[in-house]
């Protein structure tokens, strides 16, 4: 019996001896491994933060009633999914996971496309003579209406990627001779969608103005207006800039779509002020993080700066639709 227990002890010394081996023999290539798995993380982080270019809208002569403003619906929301990284909101794994600024782009891009298609259910793809919806309007505005954060089903992604197909079915029946669709370009669908996005661009500029510390009156003397957390400053900043970049090829099909209404309202030299003023929102960022300085300081406050293009372009589309009112 004790041959055997020795035996067995001295089994288990030289596993111990060889497992001490092996770790001291594999610690520098786990920590390799780790650095090597980091740094690749980092980068595609870095890749997948890069946000898409700006969707181009070109004038077309033959084009139809209603096909540029579907046309770019569609490619705006198609950049949800199909940019570098694909759909960041959801995932579960790195970099996704622990990535912050895109995800709040991205949902500010979708912010505007469910503006744009339920306004292009309601209001432009409608009759109002019969109440008959559009059946690719009404499943597109269905699809975006999806849980931007869900897991597992339904996937956003797919969602998305349906109601894109719902756009370009539509697309194709206004293009269809005779027409299999609607497009009615009334002057009062075009006033509620900007009095829709006015109203936006308005919440977007407070909400980036909230970056600094504000002094009002109140019932006692001036009290303080608490400035937004730290921790939301950038998530507002990368919102905004999302929902200009979705709104700059929609305004610019819009100005194209009722060029003769914007024209004859005088209201033309207002919105192409409005596209320029965020067009100006995109651009590039030279900061690794968004700053938040304060006065003449040495610091750029990256959040005022956006709050000024947005309320610029807030009140030149209020001058718009006060020159669409009847």
């Amino acid at each position: 019996m004790s041959d055997w227990e020795d035996r067995l002890q001295e089994l288990r010394s030289r596993w111990a001896l060889s497992r001490d081996a092996w770790g001291w023999r594999l610690a520098p290539w786990a920590g390799v491994v780790a650095a090597v798995s980091l740094g690749v993380a980092i980068v595609l982080g870095v890749y997948d933060s890069i946000p898409p270019l700006p969707v181009a809208v070109e004038p077309a002569t033959a084009a139809v009633p209603g096909q540029l403003l579907a046309q770019a619906t569609a490619a705006v929301a198609q950049k949800l999914y199909d940019k570098s990284g694909g759909y960041l909101s959801n995932d579960l794994l790195p970099p996704g996971l622990w990535l912050d600024d895109m995800p709040h782009w991205e949902q500010g891009v979708l912010a505007e496309v469910r503006v744009m298609v339920h306004a292009l259910h309601e209001q432009w793809g409608m009759s109002r003579a019969q109440y008959v919806e559009d059946a690719d309007l009404a499943s597109a505005d269905t699809a975006f209406a999806v849980d931007a954060y869900s897991l597992w089903w339904p996937r956003p992604e797919a969602e998305f990627s349906r109601g894109v197909a719902d756009l370009q079915s539509y697309q194709r029946r206004l293009q269809a001779h005779p027409p299999q669709a609607l497009f009615l370009a009334r002057e009062q669908a075009l006033r509620q969608y900007l009095e829709t996005v006015d109203d936006d661009l308005g919440r977007m500029s407070a909400r980036l103005n909230g970056a600094v510390s504000q002094v009002g009156p109140g019932v006692d003397g001036a009290v303080a207006v608490p400035a937004v957390s730290w921790w939301h400053i950038d998530d507002n900043f990368y919102d905004a800039r999302g929902r200009c970049w979705a709104l700059v090829p929609m305004l610019q099909a819009l100005d194209l779509e009722y060029a003769a209404t914007l024209q004859q309202r005088h209201a033309d030299l207002s919105m192409r002020a409005a596209i320029h003023e965020l067009e100006a929102t995109q651009q590039a960022l030279w900061s690794p993080m968004v700053l938040n300085g304060s006065g003449f300081g040495i610091f750029a406050n990256h959040s005022l700066t956006l709050a000024n293009y947005i309320s610029r372009a807030h009140l030149d589309l209020q001058d718009v639709v006060a020159q669409l009112n009847p």
